[in-house]
């Protein structure tokens, strides 16, 4: 697939480091030659320098015969006039743009054919929003991803010591849950993943990603570790975007402080809220948070646009006593000195977004894709369609799949119910297949499966 990127910054250079390991011709655009330079030093792909939104800058990154253009730079106009002139000028197929403005979103009439022709549209901060979210909504865990309009969803928990299920086999874990149904689909044990088995044994500090209905999440998380109580107190650090909108979801349910330290900003937000609370000041103040009884707080949230500020907050918010911290980091470096052992949760807001752009961009009918282990895995969800012949999975058992190694089946969506697979469910017409690929160089193969052939399977 032949696909231009316009913009190189954080999201823009994830997508293109998660498109080139699989074979696509990417194009990058950018007005930044350095940023741009060090891309080409790193991945397979062309670059061009320039205006995004310009017609001759388009036609030389080869607007002409591309099948997408993603636009993500930091401005929503350049998004959208780029992708009316790719619909306009050069007949691009798919276009999708980053809209950030709210102002922007709520008048749909403005998308479309009949006026700017944009096929999707991507909201970072909708979505890094929601995956908070799920994470306040489901003490302990560590990631929370929706499938199938919230039927299924996959979480990832880590194991601790004193969980009933650590230090035994997985083949108990039917016993210990008495009708519950379930399925772990991979384990990640330090650098390396399991493929779990009857006989995979749980060790303290396994990161446990299990498939099952949202109803049974919690049953299945006290297998690996002692669930924590319903997060009820939040300290939001930050009053931007995505801090506005976390406190706005979490309002009816929970206790929300805002620590926003620009004035403008904090006299702003606090006519959007009844019942939160919006503080003037710096969320690395000590003595604020003190006051605000920091050591009575069951999440605080780093969300400035800073990564240093949120993980200064974050550490110091953890020393003072904060049950769960968890902080917004835009640099994958960063992320790897301080999770585990300084922060609970480190969020990086571009793999939260890339998830929604792959799942375009995927063949096959994959309707919906999540990234796991920063980049490294996916959890996908694709639709099966054809028939026997047509189809390398329907009609079989899922033992007879060819599936590549790696791939773990961990569910199926047949209309409004929820089948945990096992090794002799077998694959309807139109199900929804829940699969986590731990090895992203396997995705080409799974698409494969998944596409229709005109000629028998």
């Amino acid at each position: 697939m032949k696909i231009i990127i316009l913009g190189a910054g954080q999201v823009g250079s994830s997508l293109a480091a998660n498109l080139c390991s699989e074979p696509n011709d990417i194009t990058v655009v950018d007005q930044n030659p350095i940023v741009l330079q060090h891309l080409q030093d790193r991945y397979d792909l062309r670059t061009v320098v320039g205006h995004g939104s310009h017609p001759e800058v388009l036609e030389q990154a080869g607007a002409k015969d591309a099948d997408m253009i993603i636009a993500i730079t930091n401005s929503d106009e350049t998004n959208i006039v780029a992708c009316q002139i790719a619909y306009t000028l050069f007949g691009t197929p798919t276009k999708i743009a980053r809209v950030r403005a709210n102002q922007y979103q709520k008048e749909k009439q403005l998308f479309g054919d009949d006026a700017f022709p944009i096929d999707v549209i991507i909201s970072p901060e909708k979505e890094v929003t929601a995956y908070i979210k799920n994470l306040i909504e489901f003490p302990g865990s560590l990631q929370v991803l929706d499938f199938a309009e919230g039927k299924v969803q996959l979480v990832a928990a880590r194991a601790f010591y004193g969980g009933p299920l650590v230090g035994h086999r997985l083949a108990e874990l039917p016993q210990q849950l008495r009708g519950i149904d379930t399925r772990i689909a991979a384990i990640f044990r330090r650098n390396d993943v399991i493929i779990p088995t009857g006989e995979t044994v749980i060790e303290a500090g396994d990161d446990v990603f299990f498939i099952a209905a949202p109803k049974h999440i919690k049953a299945v998380m006290s297998e690996f570790r002692k669930l924590d109580g319903p997060h009820r107190n939040v300290i939001i650090a930050g009053g931007g975007n995505i801090g506005r909108q976390l406190a706005m979801a979490l309002e009816s349910t929970c206790s929300i402080k805002i620590i926003e330290s620009n004035a403008a900003r904090a006299n702003d937000i606090t006519e959007d809220f009844k019942h939160a609370f919006v503080l003037l000041g710096d969320a690395a103040d000590e003595d604020l948070l003190r006051e605000e009884n920091i050591e009575n707080t069951d999440v605080f949230c780093a969300l400035t646009n800073a990564d240093e500020a949120n993980i200064i907050s974050s550490m110091l918010a953890k020393r003072l006593g904060a049950k769960t911290v968890m902080s917004l980091i835009n640099r994958a470096a960063y992320v790897d000195l301080v999770q585990r052992d300084s922060i609970d949760i480190a969020i990086s807001p571009q793999q939260a977004t890339i998830g929604s752009l792959l799942a375009h961009i995927r063949q096959g009918d994959v309707v919906k894709v999540h990234s796991l282990r920063r980049g490294a895995a996916e959890a996908m969800e694709a639709v099966a369609h054809g028939d026997a012949h047509s189809s390398q999975v329907i009609g079989k058992q899922v033992d007879d799949i060819n599936l590549p190694s790696g791939v773990v089946i961990g569910a199926i969506v047949r209309e409004d119910d929820v089948i945990m697979v096992h090794h002799d469910t077998v694959i309807k017409p139109e199900d929804h297949v829940i699969l986590v690929v731990t090895d992203k160089r396997q995705v080409r193969d799974v698409e494969k499966l998944f596409q229709v052939n005109s000629t028998p399977a």
